[in-house]
């Protein structure tokens, strides 16, 4: 039963990435900034953990920032989210060594930043319309899951005529606040906002790793 399941979300402030686990009926269990990952130590038996340290310290579109760039400062949680996670790969099963304990495990970020200065090639590099979400906000995973399947948006044929992508959706940095997630305009500031997953990527995702 899925109420057996725990999966962490760590630096998880809304919580969006895991909704679908959530609705499930798995024991999702959120981390955010009023515990701390610098302060979790995790159970036994975790199942998965979804990971979404902190981007502000890596991004590109850093330059006029009044607090200076630090990359040691940014890595500090994205090592406690690794922390936990190999703490709960450590524990492996004697009579089951070829399979890892958590079933799986991701850490994102958005694609176009520094993190992978640090972590290397990404697993999984995503735009939100590739799975039904009518924008663009590339996003990249690292870790080992199994990859979505794919859902992209259909194009009508007069979009398809001027182009073979899928450009005529939205940046996500171009659109009016009141297009960023609207369900929840007026009930959470626009950064709280930028930062929730795609809906339909996050359903998608919880298929392919249950």
């Amino acid at each position: 039963m899925n109420k057996d399941k725990t999966i962490l979300h760590l630096c998880a402030d809304l919580g969006s990435d895991s909704e679908p686990y959530r609705k499930a009926g798995y024991n999702v269990i959120c981390i955010s900034s009023d515990i701390g990952v610098e302060n979790y130590n995790p159970p036994d038996n975790v199942y998965g953990i979804i990971a979404n340290p902190p981007c502000t310290m890596f991004s590109f579109a850093r330059t006029n920032a009044k607090k200076p760039r630090n990359l040691q400062e940014g890595m500090r949680l994205v090592k406690e989210c690794l922390r936990i996670i190999w703490t709960c790969q450590y524990k492996i099963k004697s009579d089951n060594q070829k399979f890892m304990p958590l079933k799986f495990w991701c850490i994102e970020n958005p694609s176009r930043g520094m993190l992978k200065w640090f972590l290397g090639k990404p697993a999984l590099i995503y735009q939100p319309y590739e799975y039904g979400d009518n924008y663009q906000k590339e996003t990249a995973l690292w870790g080992c899951f199994d990859i979505p399947e794919k859902h992209p948006i259909i194009l009508s044929d007069k979009a398809k005529a001027k182009t073979n992508s899928y450009l005529h959706t939205k940046k996500f940095d171009r659109l009016l606040t009141k297009e960023i997630h609207p369900e929840y305009y007026g009930k959470l500031s626009r950064q709280d906002r930028r930062s929730i997953c795609s809906e339909k990527f996050a359903q998608a995702f919880f298929e392919s790793n249950q």
